[in-house]
């Protein structure tokens, strides 16, 4: 990547080294801020159910209250965790479709080409038989007793 642009682009994207470099990136950046929100949202969540109810909640409400204002914070937090697992989907599905695809289709033509080429076929020396000869009337007293009408 160059210094004047620290700016990530799709011509970095296509080595796999410059993924990986991206991947980890991203990482190092997005798990901090992922940690802090999920602490604050902790600690907030904390606070406000120490706070107490408020004139005329039922019971339990102040518990709910403090879960309902602090869930946009714990998806937040959770919408970065997934951002990760996200890139590794996009880095594999890159080195299978665009690295490893060209050589499978390269090997398949291979294959193919090999599986339709005429096989030489082999014959045996003039002198053997490849199969062992039958006397010719083995088999004629069993077909003799089978007859039409019988």
């Amino acid at each position: 990547m160059s210094t004047e642009n620290d700016r990530w682009t799709p011509a970095h994207m296509r080595s796999p080294a410059n993924r990986a470099v991206h991947l980890e990136q991203r990482r190092t950046q997005l798990q901090p801020f992922a940690d802090d929100l999920r602490r604050i949202a902790r600690e907030m969540e904390a606070v406000l159910k120490e706070e107490g109810p408020i004139e005329g909640d039922f019971p339990g409400q102040p518990w709910l209250r403090a879960k309902h204002v602090v869930k946009p914070l714990f998806d937040a937090a959770d919408s970065l965790e997934k951002v990760l697992p996200a890139l590794n989907a996009f880095n594999a599905r890159f080195q299978r479709s665009y690295e490893e695809l060209p050589d499978k289709r390269e090997a398949k033509r291979q294959r193919k080409a090999l599986a339709n080429q005429p096989q030489a076929i082999e014959h045996a020396p003039t002198g053997e038989r490849t199969v062992p000869a039958q006397p010719q009337g083995d088999f004629d007293d069993v077909f003799k007793k089978l007859g039409k009408g019988a």
